[in-house]
């Protein structure tokens, strides 16, 4: 049965629709795996059995009948930012731990209407703050890539839903991107990491980070199942005011589509100095890929790229302070009595919230205070609106961006924490995307040196993920990345 889980979602779907395997067999062997790995790697903050083995059995009978959903009986991993009825949804938050929501987020709920079967909770960076999910409050999750004895970090902050997608303990995760937390995730863990279009997922029902950058979307082990995963969590929901009212295009048969003709830009502003020899020799591998799957490279220029970062880090905390206001021990999640109401606030936030979280928090409350505003917040949204332009000018030229996915691969763990602004330059690549709200995704297509996987990068025009799957699936083509980690947990 663990040869099963090495499978892609495409091939267990086919095998589960053919009755070769049963949906309550693969899921009992998901289970086993997972629990049995997750005091090595963590990466699960919880599990259901009851429920898991339940949608299971719903699964065989639909299959039975020849009836079934698009990933019918596929057990799927679920950040733990997404609500998930009857089940702790704590954002890897002490503030919220014991949380059980009474509702469904609209992407769990999707997903389930497809017929995936619900798995587990995946840590994360708590509240998604972070890049190498250092902040969760259960630990951080591991890399079930390394090198040595050292551990691995398996990126921030859906890193759990990426560990446990490249240990093969699943068929896809879900995953939240708000600058990179999927897409960097993906590139460390040599698996496939997508956001589209903002609005293109609901985020009724998943925890708040910075709602305007926040973009739901899929970590899976094929970009033809990172398609599939996309399509059934995609569409319009007439809960979430952002949630665009757009049909759903069919995202796995653009993954079927030639690529000859197409142009794809190369922005110049992303070689940038002191940038590892081997990411710009992947990047320059990966331009020939594409030249020879019959592609035109074009250059372009972003040159409002190098403010991304900056712009990212003043709007993000600004929202976050905002969003996560509300955590105050009055109505749900952790409290912590104090002499008084003030007291009993300032308590429960210090006891509730992590070091990262606070000092998030801090810097947004800064940026959106009297004085200040003006010279950061206001001053970052016109930045903002210059790199979309910066896009718009670029896409009259191409018909998607080839960029590098991360400055580097995986670090260990520990070695960044104590430099906040080392582990933010993480996202570098991959913030402006979510500045402007464009779908980007994150391909593997080889090693470095030391043999740990490196990703590239495709980025295309608002509501046009047709071509980032098209070009993606062009790239894993002729890269043939087929690596896997070596089982040691």
């Amino acid at each position: 049965m663990s040869d099963l889980l090495s499978l892609s979602l495409t091939e267990i779907t086919a095998k589960l629709k053919s009755r070769e395997v049963s949906a309550t067999e693969l899921a009992d062997a998901a289970l086993s795996a997972s629990e049995a790995a997750n005091g090595a790697l963590n990466a699960f903050s919880s599990f259901d059995a009851d429920k898991t083995m339940a949608m299971a059995r719903a699964s065989d009978d639909r299959l039975a009948k020849g009836e079934g959903g698009l990933i019918e009986g596929a057990p799927i991993a679920m950040k733990d930012l997404f609500a998930v009825e009857g089940v702790e949804t704590a954002a890897s938050s002490n503030i919220l731990k014991g949380f059980k929501p009474t509702y469904e987020s609209t992407v769990s709920a999707k997903l389930w209407e497809a017929g995936g079967v619900f798995l587990g909770k995946t840590s994360m960076d708590e509240f998604a703050m972070g890049s190498s999910n250092e902040t969760s409050n259960q630990g951080p999750a591991v890399n079930p890539w390394r090198t040595g004895d050292a551990k691995l970090t398996p990126g921030g902050s859906s890193g759990g839903s990426a560990a446990a997608v490249a240990a093969d303990l699943c068929f896809g995760a879900t995953g939240t991107d708000t600058g990179g937390s999927i897409r960097q995730p993906a590139a460390f863990t040599g698996t496939v990491g997508v956001k589209g279009t903002y609005g293109r997922c609901s985020r009724w029902g998943a925890v708040a980070f910075a709602s305007s950058l926040d973009h739901p979307g899929p970590i899976a082990k094929t970009v033809r199942d990172a398609a599939v995963l996309m399509q059934a969590m995609s569409g319009h929901d007439p809960k979430e005011s952002t949630s665009l009212p757009n049909a759903v295009p069919d995202f796995a048969a653009a993954a079927e589509r030639a690529v000859k003709g197409m142009r794809i830009g190369v922005p110049k502003e992303y070689r940038m100095d002191g940038m590892p020899e081997e990411i710009e020799t992947l990047w320059s591998q990966g331009v020939d890929m594409l030249k020879d799957a019959g592609c035109e490279i074009v250059d372009v220029s972003l040159p409002h790229t190098k403010y991304a970062l900056p712009t990212y880090y003043i709007i993000a905390p600004a929202e976050a302070s905002s969003n996560l206001a509300r955590y105050d021990g009055m109505r749900y999640g952790n409290r912590v009595e104090g002499k008084d109401l003030t007291d009993t606030y300032e308590q429960t936030r210090a006891a509730g919230f992590g070091k990262e979280v606070q000092r998030r928090i801090l810097i947004g409350t800064y940026v959106l205070s009297a004085g200040y505003y003006d010279a950061y917040y206001l001053r970052a949204l016109k930045v903002r609106r210059r790199i979309l332009e910066d896009f718009k000018t670029a896409f009259e030229q191409c018909d998607a961006l080839l960029t590098p996915s991360t400055p580097s691969a995986a670090f260990e763990i520990g070695s960044r924490s104590n430099d906040p602004i080392a582990m933010y330059l993480n996202d570098i690549f991959t913030v402006t995307a979510n500045i402007a709200g464009i779908p980007a995704m994150s391909v593997p297509v080889g090693l470095d040196k030391d043999g740990l996987p490196l990703g590239l990068q495709v980025i295309t025009p608002a509501l046009d993920e047709e071509s980032m799957f098209a070009v993606g699936a062009a790239l894993e083509a002729q890269a043939g990345f087929t690596g896997k980690p070596k089982k040691w947990w």
